[in-house]
């Protein structure tokens, strides 16, 4: 019972620190956005999507989803 409570106390945790982080992701990639880095058009429009759709997941408390977003956005932009 013990190692059931710690581990769910950990998966807690995980999650909220993963919740957290969305927001670090989508300052990153802002940043990275601000250097006017050289894109396609395709691919500067997918990164902004991917932005706006990781932030709306984010404010609907998908964290999951949103961290999957930004990162594809931080992959494009070589992040």
């Amino acid at each position: 019972m013990r190692k059931l409570l710690l581990t769910l106390t950990f998966a807690g945790v995980a999650g909220l620190a993963f919740a957290h982080n969305c927001p670090n992701e989508m300052k990153a990639i802002d940043a990275k956005l601000a250097t006017n880095v050289k894109l396609s058009e395709a691919d500067a429009a997918k990164v902004k999507q991917l932005r706006a759709d990781g932030e709306a997941q984010h404010k609907a408390g998908k964290h999951a989803e949103s961290m999957k977003s930004l990162e594809e956005a931080k992959k494009i932009l070589g992040i």
